[in-house]
């Protein structure tokens, strides 16, 4: 064993023998220099020397700044600030950062410094350590850049998607483009797809007479090249490319360094934003970089605000339609209920009438068929049924109340010959309702009610129910509860294929329509209140209540 051990120590002390300081230094990739206070070199490593281009022979005893510098003084700022002095002067660790060009590329290199010192704790020289940082500060460099589009396009996003107009949006954003990126020119033009051609939404810096001729085909110019081929472009000098569709609005203008960027949403080029400066080349690859972020965010932005604006028409297109349909059914129920009064109705009197005079005529005469008389006085009893089931069916359709005396007392005799008549104590409460509001606001609040009424009758189990309508200047409160069942609200959010829901979305159209909005509240066990709130003025809505 101990042989073993003698033959493994000879092995390391032979290892020990053969390597150096100056090897393991040598080796290392930083530079390392030892220089004295007079600066002289008193020890360099092989990475020192070859940076110089100096053998290892002839560096030791030269001075430092005329070895690596040919200079005959010591170096100085702005090119080196030599950190000899301060090591000397007592301070013990110098961090220094210097930028050097290189064949027009920047380097980067760190320079630590510290004192060398003897037994007696004096400094004798300085040990100085280069290392090159051009490939951290590169990455550095590069997540300020993009932390830099990420902020950007931050501050685009929270500027814009407060903003519904489409005009207003780009305007906005392009203004904070050109504060961001410190420029003073811009526009973005927007494709039109029944022309194929693109024309400026909104511009900065530009003159009227720009913007308005500034109009080219896709595939044409440098915008319309964009918008085709979804490549931005970066243009030294838009004034010396032969691409320009109008050189001489172009040199009105006086526009030089140009970007011009397509703005796309799922591969599709909505339009083109370009930026310009009335000096060459004063735009760089980054700037095209970020742009072309924002580009994208901003095509998504586009194709956004055009569906809702196209989503906004067809909604007023649904909401005219719904109103035409909604007066087409008023109309068609006043037709009805005039019909069923003019020729219905007196049709059914006279019959009434002609076999009450019969049996009349017949118990004068003492005609003594017992079957025939039983048989008229059914016939009479049917048609007064039948008289009545149409006095309240032409309520129904039309209450002759709503058009003689108002809204509210047609309200109020609906709901008592609706409830009243089955049970249901009717409470009513009308305040500011004297003056007649707009035809179709009577209107709707009259059906509102109906509707209520109806679900309270079929639906609630209620032993009493709540009527409350109060008017001002600006607009009508109507509140339509009741102590039933209740229902859960949040469940009704569709209308169901047995129809269970369309009253109550209906409704809610119909007071959309006149600018209204209703609220719905009830729980199961807690009784239903409807509260509906419809402005005077056709100029004003209520989005929400």
């Amino acid at each position: 064993m101990s042989g073993k051990r003698s033959v493994a120590t000879h092995a390391v002390k032979s290892v020990d023998a053969a390597l150096s300081l100056q090897d393991v230094i040598d080796r290392i990739g930083d530079q390392i220099l030892v220089v004295d206070e007079n600066y002289r070199v008193r020890f360099a490593n092989t990475a020192v020397c070859k940076e110089a281009g100096i053998s290892p022979d002839s560096i030791s005893g030269s001075l430092c700044y005329k070895a690596f510098h040919n200079s005959s003084i010591p170096c100085s700022t702005p090119f080196w600030s030599c950190p000899l002095p301060q090591v000397f002067s007592g301070e013990e660790d110098v961090t220094l950062e210097h930028t050097f060009l290189d064949a027009g590329t920047s380097r980067h290199v760190s320079v630590t410094t510290s004192p060398l010192k003897d037994k007696n704790n004096c400094t004798v020289a300085m040990i100085e350590v280069r290392r090159d940082v051009t490939s951290e500060k590169e990455l550095e460099s590069q997540i300020l850049r993009r932390h830099h589009q990420l902020h950007t396009l931050s501050v685009i996003s929270n500027s814009v998607s407060s903003r519904d107009d489409l005009t207003a949006v780009l305007q906005h954003a392009l203004d904070k483009i050109l504060e961001i990126i410190k420029g003073a020119i811009g526009g973005i033009l927007l494709v039109d797809e029944k022309s194929q051609t693109l024309r400026y939404i909104v511009y900065h810096g530009l003159s009227a007479r720009y913007a308005e001729e500034m109009r080219m085909p896709l595939g044409e110019g440098i915008a319309g090249q964009v918008a085709q081929s979804a490549q931005s472009l970066l243009l030294d000098d838009i004034s010396r490319d032969p691409r320009a569709v109008r050189p001489d609005l172009v040199n009105a203008e006086g526009l030089k360094s140009f970007i011009s960027i397509p703005l796309r949403s799922h591969n599709r080029v909505l339009g083109v934003m370009n930026i310009a400066s009335t000096h060459a080349r004063q735009f760089k690859k980054d700037d095209v970089s970020l742009l072309s972020s924002i580009g994208d965010y901003l095509g998504t932005a586009i194709e956004q605000a055009q569906l809702n604006a196209r989503l906004k028409r067809e909604g007023e297109r649904y909401r005219a339609l719904l109103q035409h349909a909604l007066t087409a059914q008023e109309d068609e129920r006043k037709r009805i209920a005039r019909e069923l009064h003019d020729d219905t109705s007196q049709a059914l009197t006279s019959v009434m009438l002609n076999v009450q005079a019969l049996l009349q005529l017949a118990e004068m005469k003492g005609f003594g068929d017992a079957n025939f008389i039983e048989r008229m006085k059914k016939a009479h009893s049917a048609a007064v049924h039948a008289s009545s089931e149409i006095v309240k069916l032409m309520k129904e359709l039309r209450p002759t109340l709503l058009d003689e005396l108002g809204m509210p007392a047609a309200i109020h005799r609906y709901a008592l010959d609706t409830l009243e008549t089955k049970g249901i104590s009717v409470h009513t409460d009308f305040k500011g309702a004297d003056a007649r509001l707009r035809p179709e606001v009577e209107v709707t609040l009259f059906r509102v009610a109906q509707g209520a009424i109806g679900n309270i009758l079929e639906h609630s189990n209620a032993g009493n129910a709540h009527i409350r309508l109060e008017c001002n200047a600006q607009d009508c409160l109507m509140t339509i509860s009741d102590d039933g069942c209740g229902f859960d609200v949040s469940k009704m959010t569709r209308v169901d294929p047995s129809g269970r829901g369309a009253g109550l979305f209906t409704m809610k159209e119909r007071i959309s329509l006149v600018g209204g909005a209703c609220k719905i509240e009830s729980d199961p066990g807690s009784g239903t209140s409807i509260k509906v709130k419809i402005p005077r003025s056709v100029d004003v809505v209520y989005e929400d209540y």
